[in-house]
This record gives structure tokens, C-alpha cells and sequence, in this order.
């Protein structure tokens, strides 16, 4: 029988990031946008806050593009400072990539496995699916998901009962799918 484990964020990731006031690397999502307009050109910027200081840095979302080129539904979501907005934008890797900042996902996703009644099973059969671009290690979530330590799972992956078609020791933010067989 196939289980359904889903990783899902909690929280908004931490943005890495140097702060120019006080040298931390560690900025949160404050929720707020700024948006300028120039006459026929719009900028519009993600502000953030330093954990440590609090100073604001921006993250650039639309850049000297003219106004009517940008979809009134992103501008609408920009004046009302949508939340939904920010996490869309904190995920997309154009912005990410344009920014130079990188995502901090410690603490801020869960698994949600469904329950544990597939633990007393010979053998698993599990589909993982990831509700937002989170970098993980399968082995970490195995271990969560089954209750076993992560030396457990490597033993388990080395003596063939352990089986994907993905590589379970490097990060992966896609589903994948893998077998146990106790």
C-alpha cells in the first residue's frame, strides 16, 4: 500500500543575506512591500529586517518595468502587502537568483506522514511530496518519517532494503518516492 508523506513549510524561510549595518546574515520576511512609481516605470521591493540589528534591506521584485506590462493582480497584491505574495516571491528563483540571497529552511517546514500505521508494516511503499521548494535530505526525512536514526537508514540503504530512484544522501526540494522493506 502506498503512503503520502508531504513536506510542508511552517513558517517563512530565513533569507541569507549580509547586513550592511551590523554583519549578520540573517534577514526575515517583514511581510510589507514598497512600491515607486516613475511615470510610465514601476519598481517594486520585498523589505526585510535583520534579525540581529533590525536594520531593512530590499529585495528587488519588478524593476523599472513599465506599468502596463505588470498584471493589475500583482500590483493589487503589492498595495495590500499579501502574504501569499511573500512566500511566492521568497520561492521564486529569479528573484532569489537577481537578489544574490539565499533561503535559511532550518525550523521552518514539517512532515506530515499521516499518521504512523504504516510503521508495522513489512514492507513501505512511500510517495514524498513537497508543497513548496524546501532543500532536504531524503535520508532526514526517512529517519523522521519511519522513527529511525539516520545511521539506521544508511545501514538500511547499504544492505539493499532501502530503495529509490533519486540519490537519498544529497538535498532534494522535488517529490520522489522510495521502498522499505524490514
Amino acid at each position: 500500500m502506498l503512503c503520502n508523506w508531504v513536506v510542508m513549510p511552517t513558517c517563512l524561510p530565513l533569507v541569507l543575506r549580509r547586513c550592511h549595518a551590523c554583519a549578520s546574515e540573517r534577514f526575515r520576511a517583514s511581510g510589507k512591500f514598497r512600491v515607486n512609481a516613475h511615470h510610465k516605470l514601476i519598481e517594486a521591493w520585498l523589505l526585510v529586517l535583520c534579525t540581529a540589528c533590525g536594520e531593512t534591506a530590499k529585495l528587488t521584485v519588478l524593476e523599472r518595468m513599465n506599468v502596463r506590462s505588470v498584471r493589475p493582480e500583482l500590483l493589487d497584491r503589492l498595495h495590500d502587502n499579501d502574504p501569499g505574495l511573500t512566500a511566492e516571491l521568497l520561492q521564486d528563483p529569479v528573484v532569489r537568483h537577481r537578489n544574490r540571497v539565499a533561503l535559511d529552511w532550518d525550523g521552518a517546514w514539517r512532515l506530515d506522514t499521516g499518521g504512523s500505521d504504516h510503521l508495522d508494516r513489512e514492507v513501505i511503499d512511500v510517495s514524498v511530496r513537497f508543497a513548496a521548494r524546501i532543500p532536504v535530505r531524503p535520508l532526514r526525512l526517512i529517519a523522521e518519517g519511519c522513527g529511525l536514526s539516520r545511521a539506521e537508514v544508511e545501514r538500511l540503504i547499504a544492505e539493499g532494503k532501502l530503495v529509490s530512484a533519486v540519490r537519498l544522501s544529497t538535498k532534494l526540494s522535488g517529490d520522489f518516492t522510495f521502498t522499505l522493506k524490514r
